[in-house]
């Protein structure tokens, strides 16, 4: 009897277990997909709940209108379009997505991190001046190159990286991820910008800055 007792609560306790990691990761998929869901019940996988397999269209993989320029008159001069697990539901689990990047000229993507993916970019049109710096057991290392059309660069996950139209005319880049919800940090905006804002004491002791410099940078990044 006290054996048929253990193997109850020992499977009783799996069941729990199996139901946690349900909710919360799925090594490896058992699902053919598992569209994206603003609903929130059914199976959590990746951070979506993961819509009916009986409800799903073609609608859920599909996505159009990167033929069309972003606006790049605002801002730094640059314009994403992503596609992503937001604007793809059917991109969840999958591992990847993509993005059209718009460049004005002597427009650039601050620099910044992706820190769930690695980072591919074709040159379309225009000249590109692109780098990431490597981490400190690699001395902060910059690497950097100037693209044109046709040429192909990678950047490491979580690193950080940044991109710059250094030619004359609009340039365009397509760029692919590894992961359907790569995340973005632009770092000006995480250090000067984070909410509530980081004591500016310790900003301006961290980056050897004059106090109401960095008081100036907060007021620009918030």
């Amino acid at each position: 009897m006290e054996g048929l007792l253990h193997f109850l609560l020992a499977k009783i306790i799996l069941v729990a277990l199996a139901s946690s990691f349900v909710s919360c990761y799925d090594p490896s998929p058992l699902q053919d997909y598992c569209v994206a869901t603003n609903e929130t019940n059914g199976v959590y996988v990746n951070g979506k709940f993961c819509k009916d397999p009986r409800r799903v269209t073609a609608n859920d993989f599909y996505t159009s209108g990167l033929n069309v320029p972003g606006n790049t008159s605002t801002g730094p001069g640059a314009k994403i379009t992503a596609v992503d697990v937001e604007r793809m539901p059917g991109l969840n689990t999958l591992g990847v997505g993509m993005a059209r990047i718009d460049f004005a000229p002597g427009g650039l993507v601050p620099p910044h991190t992706h820190p769930r993916a690695s980072e591919i970019f074709l040159v379309i049109k225009g000249k590109l001046f692109v780098g990431f710096v490597s981490s400190d057991e690699y001395n902060y290392t910059l690497f950097t190159k100037v693209l044109y059309p046709g040429d192909v660069f990678v950047f490491p996950k979580s690193l950080p990286q940044f991109h710059a139209n250094v030619g004359k005319t609009n340039a365009v880049v397509i760029a692919a991820a590894g992961s359907q919800n790569p995340g973005r940090i632009i770092i000006g905006d995480a250090v000067f910008g984070s909410k509530p804002l980081i004591d500016p004491k310790v900003l301006a002791k961290a980056f050897a800055l004059d106090l109401d410099k960095v008081k100036y940078l907060q007021t620009v990044f918030s």
